[in-house]
């Protein structure tokens, strides 16, 4: 039986969604009535055929097929991507079987944050998002398209593909997976060598031997960041094939699995099987599912921003209060580094997303009855996990008991009673801090304001020796406004080491920590940002400062008499170089981060 405080919350979400969702699936619906190629001229058909193979031409000349669209987002520089070279062509060569065509309509960017990390790049990894989700806008505009596979891993690649689809909303679409690469130097193991260099014990070479040993191969990183946390999440909403996650690249199941994704989808064609567009598939409940998930599993924080923005392109008006009364009802059901000591090859061996579906439902913390891209009806097809036999793709049953209880639980035995992600609210805003990774001694830390502008200020005053006391870090003018909302990730092994000393040590900022965030406690995404005048622009050091994982409260404390007469000061964050003037639109045009941090000024 469903959960009752489940059904309240999303009958909420829906309640309060009503008009912007008709609206949505009135505009898709009409797009779906208008066709695809019968609506074109015959001019505009010669130009996208032209290229075609002759078969294939033909087809689109004279049968009534469908016409598949592949949305990639391969390069050969990031691990994750590289996979995806070749699947374009097995993904044809599967279509063609079948009697239909499929046609490359266009690549998307995809960076890396773990090579633009503390870098000036890495002001544009947010922005990057709503680039991809306008080329996957453009690739699909010749509205030549039954139908669209998207290639698609990492952080802001897979919401930015999703975003763009459902502005597309009228064409099935089904996500394909490359996964993870196999399992190298363990996380823990790369995480201390990283505080041993931050404290100068170990050189640089031994520092980069360790991080080659950990990202090693294709695929995507083994830990549960926002990589992982993505595919987790389009695996809980029916938008990929059950299982296929975390199937290793370069395998006869991965390939299958692409292959079957092939076949899928053209049975979900207007003209198919059974028409399941994109748009009716992400609705209200499937949006609390992927909550729901993203809480049981501690993922990524970046999530927050993201499924807000996911949610909007659907006409769907989530909140982050959303995120906070679900978590007071999800519990923490895995332990993934960096919540634990597995990474994500553990979890697939322990059970993975099936055990874990399976978990959820049997809890009544999750929507059945949702539509999905899977054969079947319902999330219950979701239990399921594939199989390679004799050369075929064979569906089975997945665990209903853990395989590893260090890795992932039931919901009668969670890690903890409460989602991994929280809500904080006070006098400083509002924020999000991942609890999944820290101890719980640290889970409320009082101490006073040491307040730095950028990251480097920050890294500086550990070398000086400045740090070596009780703080609480202000690291501010780093939201979407100011300077595109870098990821802080850099500064993980300072506070950690701080923190392993004995110093009380969090972090408070307007920018990201990303899902890597650790074990050191951290308020992030603060909102209204301090670009905005917001309440991080009026703390100076020495401020008394507490943050309250318990209670979910994000205060300067009373005793500050001239707080309320304080102005904000403000900074000018130059924003050029490296392409970052580019994007300068972006900046000024861009919603809060708990409105998603969106740039478009035309969505719900």
């Amino acid at each position: 039986m469903t959960n009752q405080r489940l059904l309240e919350i999303t009958d909420g979400l829906i309640e309060r969604s009503r008009s912007s969702r008709s609206t949505y699936l009135e505009q898709i619906d009409l797009a779906a009535s208008m066709g695809t190629l019968d609506q074109l001229s015959c001019g505009n058909i010669a130009h996208g055929i032209a290229a075609c193979d002759p078969t294939s031409k033909k087809r689109l000349m004279t049968e009534n097929v469908a016409n598949v669209a592949i949305i990639s987002a391969y390069n050969d520089m990031l691990s994750a991507h590289q996979p995806y070279k070749l699947t374009p062509d097995l993904i044809k060569e599967t279509i063609a079987q079948d009697g239909a065509t499929a046609q490359f309509a266009g690549g998307v960017p995809a960076m890396c944050d773990g090579v633009t990390q503390g870098q000036p790049g890495m002001e544009l990894s947010l922005f990057s998002r709503d680039v991809i989700a306008m080329s996957t806008a453009v690739a699909l505009s010749h509205n030549m398209f039954d139908a669209a596979l998207c290639l698609g891993i990492c952080d802001k690649i897979v919401p930015g593909l999703l975003i763009g689809a459902l502005r597309f909303g009228h064409l099935p679409v089904v996500f394909v997976p490359a996964g993870p690469m196999p399992s190298g130097l363990p996380n823990k193991e790369k995480a201390r060598i990283r505080q041993l260099y931050a404290e100068g014990k170990v050189d640089r070479p031994t520092l980069l031997e360790a991080e080659v040993g950990s990202y090693h191969g294709p695929g995507t990183c083994t830990f549960y960041g926002t990589a992982n946390s993505n595919q987790m999440l389009m695996e809980i909403m029916g938008l990929q094939l059950p299982g296929s996650s975390f199937v290793n690249p370069n395998t006869p199941l991965r390939d299958a699995l692409s292959r079957e994704a092939a076949k899928q989808v053209l049975k979900l064609t207007h003209d198919g099987e059974d028409y399941r567009p994109i748009g009716h598939v992400v609705d209200e409940k499937a949006i609390i599912n992927g909550v729901v998930g993203l809480l049981a599993t501690g993922g990524s924080t970046n999530l927050t921003i993201h499924l807000v923005a996911i949610a909007r392109a659907a006409g769907i008006q989530l909140t982050w209060d959303d995120f906070a009364e679900l978590s007071e009802i999800t519990p923490l059901l895995t332990r993934i580094y960096p919540s634990g000591e597995a990474d994500i090859n553990h979890f697939h061996a322990a059970g993975g997303m099936s055990f874990l579906v399976r978990a959820l439902l049997d809890a009544g913390l999750l929507h059945e009855d949702v539509l999905t891209v899977a054969p079947g009806r319902g999330l219950r097809s979701y239990i399921q996990e594939p199989s390679f036999k004799a050369n075929h793709l064979v569906w089975i049953d997945g665990a209903d008991c853990s395989l590893d209880e260090t890795v992932v639980r039931s919901a009668a035995r969670p890690f903890a009673e409460d989602g991994g992600l929280k809500l904080l609210d006070g006098n400083l805003g509002r924020a999000v801090i991942k609890t999944s990774a820290v101890d719980e001694r640290h889970h409320v830390v009082e101490a006073a304001a040491l307040v730095f502008n950028d990251q480097q200020e920050v890294l500086d005053a550990f070398e000086r020796g400045h740090l070596s006391r009780d703080f609480i870090a202000v690291l501010r003018f780093q939201g979407p406004k100011a300077n595109g909302m870098p990821e802080l990730h850099k500064l993980t092994p300072v506070f950690s080491v701080l923190q392993d000393r004995g110093h009380k040590v969090a972090l408070v900022t307007d920018g990201r920590m990303s899902g890597a965030s650790g074990k050191v406690p951290a308020a992030i995404h603060v909102t209204p940002e301090a670009e905005m005048g917001g309440p991080l622009a009026k703390v100076q050091s020495g401020d008394v400062i507490c943050l309250d994982a318990i209670k979910g409260t994000l205060n300067i404390t009373s005793h500050v008499s001239d707080w309320e007469t304080r102005i904000p000061i403000t900074r000018h964050v130059p924003g050029v170089g490296t392409g970052r003037e580019l994007f300068s639109q972006m900046r000024e045009s861009v919603d809060s981060a708990d409105r998603g941090a969106m740039s478009f000024t035309g969505l719900a």
